[in-house]
């Protein structure tokens, strides 16, 4: 996803078999956010994030440096989403996406080196300005689920991210190869199985995730979430 503004994140090291542990030590890396069972000053943190992206000690030797017992409040990383790369790429991803609540006394930074800029924003902002930030369908998509609540405050995400960690399903879109324009359809799209290419992964109408826009559309650069139209022909 170079160039394009995407959440914190990375590929899971061996031995995180708990891919909760892969957000936080990634987070801590992009952003320089750790998320602990105690409150942790900026100035504190930030020495050990540059020794961890210096490959100079593991997450783990940082916890036992830092002292006190401290370890990472897993319980503070709520579930949100599963996203599988469709099978038309090259490379593949399965990426699983985490609500988070930002702790006291820290302030997201950027590493310069996976992440060398940064924003921190609302929803509704962000997809204002899709375009000119490169968003991706799963951010786009992402974004659009939590402007619906983000206003309503952050026990109102969490607990939507609760409600989608009850009917967990991954998401994988497909390829609707029509016409010049490059359209992607989620697996609640009604054409998704009949029409969409590459490998497949249903979901039910009925499922609780498939509600909304069900395709995105690349237009002048930028992934636009719509509804499928009622027909092939649009009628």
């Amino acid at each position: 996803m170079s160039s394009s503004y995407v959440f914190p994140g990375g590929a899971a090291d061996p031995g995180e078999d708990d891919l909760r542990v892969t957000a936080a030590r990634e987070l801590f890396e992009e952003a320089g956010v750790l998320i602990c069972d105690r409150d942790m000053p900026a100035e504190t943190i930030a020495p050990w994030r540059d020794k961890l992206n210096a490959g100079e000690c593991s997450m783990n030797e940082i916890l036992a440096q830092i002292g006190g017992g401290i370890e990472l409040a897993l319980d503070r990383l709520h579930y949100y989403a599963q996203w599988i790369t469709p099978s038309v790429e090259k490379k593949r991803y399965t990426a699983v996406f985490y609500v988070a609540v930002l702790p006291a006394g820290q302030t997201p930074s950027m590493d310069n080196r996976e992440a060398v800029d940064e924003l921190w924003i609302t929803p509704a902002q962000a997809l204002e300005r899709a375009g000119e930030l490169r968003l991706p369908p799963p951010q786009v998509r992402t974004l659009w689920e939590l402007g619906r609540v983000a206003e309503r405050g952050i026990d109102a995400v969490i607990t939507l991210a609760n409600q989608h960690a009850d009917h967990r399903h991954p998401i994988m879109p497909r390829l609707l190869p029509r016409g010049s324009t490059l359209t992607l359809m989620l697996p609640w799209d009604p054409e998704y199985e009949s029409a969409g290419t590459g490998d497949l992964l249903t979901m039910p109408p009925a499922h609780p995730l498939a509600k909304g826009p069900s395709r995105f559309v690349l237009e002048d650069g930028t992934w636009q979430h719509i509804a499928a139209p009622t027909s092939p022909n649009g009628a």
